[in-house]
């Protein structure tokens, strides 16, 4: 019990009221349009709690976006969205496992609760936009030749859900930027499935929580890296200096 009641002081009230919000819209949702799709609700429910986690850089995110992820791609295999299932199944899971581990491996003064930030070099920025370019171009012709529905916004769905794991896995704050270009391409995706299935517009709210949940994840982990330098200039003034010979 004092585990819980120390976990959930870890959040400020406004993130609490986020995720409250997050959760309530989700539900509203899904009893106005849906009522049937369980797994879709279920799907929402631990995509909002996995973000509102991984803005505070707690690896429990990115488990949870190990749940989130196998329950999407079985949701878009429903509407033939074969880029987002290979998408999340084939990549993002597989990522957010391999950002569980880097998350884990490296906490912020020893807190597990909390990763440490990394800065990215222009280098690597580049690498990361050629990779991305390159498997945006082999995805396009692997979802061309099994009938993608949407084609054009399902490969920009990859490059930018492929930018985005990249550096989630490299704990950059631009992950949560990236994470939102895609959901902004996502509610386009999820509008026109709508437009032939109305149960689909609970998929769509919740994406727009999504959005707002990545907004505040990058203005969250800009204030984090500030926080944590700061705490590692402090740190570094601190250690006194080695004696002269």
């Amino acid at each position: 019990m004092q585990a819980v009641k120390r976990f959930f002081r870890s959040f400020t009230k406004g993130e609490l009221l986020l995720w409250g919000a997050s959760v309530l819209l989700i539900v509203l949702s899904f009893a106005f349009f849906d009522r049937e799709n369980w797994l879709t609700l279920t799907a929402s429910l631990v995509g909002a709690t996995s973000l509102i986690l991984c803005a505070k850089g707690n690896p429990l995110g990115q488990a949870l976006m190990l749940v989130f992820s196998a329950l999407y791609g079985v949701i878009s295999w429903t509407f033939s969205y074969y880029g987002e299932m290979i998408t999340y199944l084939g990549m993002t899971a597989p990522m957010a496992l391999l950002a569980l581990i880097a998350w884990l491996r490296h906490p912020f003064n020893g807190n597990r609760a909390e990763v440490k930030v990394n800065r990215l070099k222009g280098r690597e920025i580049i690498f990361a936009l050629l990779l991305t370019a390159a498997v945006t171009a082999a995805f396009y012709f692997i979802l061309r030749a099994l009938h993608t529905a949407n084609l054009l916004l399902s490969t920009v769905s990859v490059a930018t859900s492929f930018f985005a794991v990249y550096l989630t896995f490299r704990r950059s704050p631009f992950y949560a930027l990236a994470y939102a270009a895609n959901d902004a391409v996502l509610i386009a995706l999820w509008t026109l499935a709508a437009l032939e299935d109305i149960s689909y517009l609970s998929v769509i709210i919740c994406f727009v929580m999504f959005l707002v949940n990545d907004l505040y994840g990058f203005f969250s982990w800009r204030r984090m890296e500030r926080r944590q330098r700061a705490a590692e200039a402090q740190r570094a003034a601190d250690v006194p200096m080695p004696e002269e010979r």
